[in-house]
């Protein structure tokens, strides 16, 4: 059994994507080819945002959009202790500092009760996760950002492109949103990229120029920027893999479900993440709360089942960050780092395959 099942993933779309690659071979834009824009447009029509911007990765997008919002030194983002590194390497990487809040021991997702404590007059954005394929409670952390600003408010959207939040879908849930397209995620391509989405025609812009070195024209630099463009032949990967994505998400949002259920069922002791209502979940990764971690995975392993654990040290944890962070302590993502622990989910899983991972998970909690 595959931990994500990308083998299958491309048996079924074969055609399709050998059909988009050799297209880019043939016509050899391998840097900002007709693909790209193609891509583009479709994601920006998916999301029902006015702009997508493609870049070179997830972290790409992110550092992006703080530049493009002109956030550096002496400017502080608040962001969760609970995601990816990505998500706080960024801020660090322009000058700023992060700011980290607590999250729900529900959602794993940012805390937005706890925001105002942590604004300051220095505070130039929020940066919430999606984490594990479920938006964070968007709505509240925009109107307190407007609020208490003038706030950017930035989703991280790298889990949960494809999840809807009360009738939109996530990466055009803010102003900016911002996505990755790693192989692993609910929509991945067969290396690095991502994509930036926004409704201001400015900010668009400033992410199209900063991608390209900061050029406006050809050699006129009049911005800072980074070499972030995403390949053609990853956007060609993309456009081929786009043809089912809708199928995916659907298959993801009831293997989840039906994950719950069975475990519920089983009896296995582990604690279950909610779905909160209004939302849908891609479940980037099927994550639970288990007791005695390291023995639980190991007799998973023992019993041919593979896992992850997504995230074991919360960031203001981490060597390279506690320096730069208050110390406070974080007690839920804490906790949620102790606990957590990733199960096999693709679309492609079987519903043979999901039965064996849960009977599996029931006898190591046992």
């Amino acid at each position: 059994m595959e931990f994500i099942d990308l083998k299958s993933q491309y048996r079924a779309m074969r055609s399709e994507i050998n059909s988009r690659i050799q297209a880019v071979l043939e016509h050899g834009q391998y840097i900002l080819g007709p693909e790209v824009r193609d891509l583009e447009q479709r994601l920006a029509a998916y999301a029902n945002s006015r702009h997508c911007v493609t870049v070179a990765s997830g972290t790409e997008a992110l550092l992006i959009a703080l530049m493009a919002h002109g956030i550096g030194p002496g400017d502080e983002v608040i962001t969760t202790p609970f995601s990816f590194v990505a998500t706080a390497e960024v801020i660090v990487l322009v000058g700023a500092r992060p700011v980290f809040v607590d999250v729900e021991p529900d959602t794993a997702n940012l805390d937005a009760t706890l925001l105002d404590a942590a604004i300051s007059e220095r505070t130039k954005a929020i940066m919430p996760v999606g984490l594990y394929g479920q938006p964070a409670d968007m709505d509240e952390i925009s109107a307190i950002a407007a609020r208490r600003g003038p706030i950017a408010v930035i989703e991280d959207a790298a889990q949960s492109f494809g999840a809807s939040y009360h009738g939109r879908r996530s990466g055009a849930l803010s102003a900016m949103g911002c996505t990755s397209f790693f192989p692993s995620k609910p929509l991945g391509c067969y290396g690095d990229g991502g994509a930036i989405f926004t409704d201001d025609a400015t900010l668009a812009q400033a992410c199209s120029e900063i991608r390209v070195h900061g050029q406006s024209a050809r050699y006129l630099h009049t911005r800072i920027g980074v070499g972030g463009r995403m390949d053609t032949l990853q956007c060609a990967v993309l456009l081929g893999k786009l043809t089912r994505f809708d199928w995916e998400i659907a298959r993801r949002i009831e293997l989840g479900n039906r994950y719950g259920e069975a475990i519920r069922a089983s009896g296995a002791r582990v604690g279950l993440l909610a779905v909160r209502p209004g939302r849908s979940c891609v479940w980037a990764q099927y994550t639970v709360l288990v007791e005695n971690r390291d023995a639980v995975q190991d007799k998973l392993k023992r019993a041919g089942i593979p896992t992850a654990v997504h995230y074991p040290r919360p960031l203001h944890r981490q060597p390279a960050y506690e320096p730069l962070c208050d110390a406070r302590p974080m007690p839920v993502s804490e906790s949620l780092a102790s606990q957590v622990i990733s199960l096999p989910m693709s679309a492609d899983l079987t519903e043979s395959q999901q039965d064996a991972v849960v009977a599996a998970l029931a006898r190591a909690t046992s």
